[in-house]
């Protein structure tokens, strides 16, 4: 099979449109439909349904795009290593970031690596909120600067390069806002919201605990998708979320206010990436990200010497 053969049958799968691909692909329509045609003798099938106003994949088309697919994007990927490898740093490095600190630190390791390196383009872009690890494991993102902790098989990371308290979001005429500071067994007289997605129980059991320590039940409120759809519904008195005590200096929010539940497991923030997939781009990020936390934290242990003194 030809390489111009393979990429024009998955170009024509995802466009489903002979022009459209054609103008991706920068050749002509008949030279598209030469292309496939080839291809199906090749195989001895159809693996497209034309007609005059629509294109179609056949039942062989469909399994045929969803065997080779992932094959041609692991060996794209793999030449797009391997030229980078030889180029040095350059290419591109696409850098997710999670909560607020993690943004932070994402920011300034990024803008210090395009000073040492412009040869390198570095993209940040903040990550899924309910999916923490898809988009690293679809290639999205190169490396993550997020909330752990993680323990995917397939997933690597780094030592953790800065911790935060962690925060209640609570409705401001809710009972518990006026209290100083708050413990892990305050959260049985509120409801916590419940993220959508696949993140795993072992990360849910930190941001979303079902029992205090003692055992008292938690209420789970309704279900949020995005940070701000889940400030609204605090604001709203449907129930409260858990976060990194930084979160109120980037989320101010009438009718929200945060207290620090000062028993809670401090919040972990580090890098993840591909298991296998370190490559010289991600290592020179992650030394900046381990300075860029560095100097953070200072602004993480003022921030904490502001909180009431818990004395139980």
């Amino acid at each position: 099979m030809e390489r111009d053969e393979l990429e024009s049958f998955l170009t024509l799968a995802e466009e489903l449109h002979f022009g459209r691909t054609a103008t991706r692909m920068r050749l002509s329509r008949a030279r598209i439909s030469q292309l496939i045609q080839r291809l199906e003798r090749r195989l001895g099938a159809p693996l497209f349904e034309r007609t005059s106003r629509s294109v179609k994949l056949t039942d062989l088309g469909r399994r045929f795009r969803d065997e080779v697919e992932p094959h041609h994007r692991a060996i794209a990927d793999a030449l797009a290593r391997a030229a980078a490898e030889a180029k040095g740093l350059g290419g591109m490095l696409r850098v997710g970031f999670g909560p607020a600190l993690s943004g932070e630190v994402a920011m300034k390791a990024a803008d210090k690596l395009r000073a040492d390196h412009p040869e390198l383009d570095v993209e940040v872009c903040e990550m899924s909120f309910t999916d923490p690890f898809g988009q690293l494991r679809e290639r999205y993102y190169d490396v993550q600067v997020m909330e752990l902790p993680v323990r995917e098989d397939d997933l690597a990371k780094g030592p953790t390069l800065l911790t935060e308290g962690r925060m209640l979001a609570v409705a401001a005429d809710h009972p518990l806002a006026a209290r100083p500071w708050l413990t892990m067994e305050d959260l049985a007289e509120t409801v916590l919201l419940a993220v959508e997605g696949d993140a795993p129980d072992y990360r849910r059991e930190v941001s979303e605990p079902h029992r205090t320590p003692l055992g008292a039940e938690i209420g789970r409120g309704p279900s949020i998708t995005t940070l701000q759809e889940a400030l609204m519904q605090v604001a709203a008195g449907k129930g409260s979320l858990l976060l990194g005590a930084r979160t109120v200096e980037y989320q101010p929010r009438p009718g929200v206010v945060y207290r620090q539940v000062v028993d809670a497991p401090v919040v972990r923030h580090g890098l993840v990436w591909r298991a296998g997939e370190e490559t010289r781009a991600v290592k020179a990020f992650a030394e900046r990200a381990a300075a860029a936390a560095a100097a953070e934290a200072e602004g993480v242990r003022e921030q904490a010497a502001m909180i009431p003194e818990y004395t139980g």
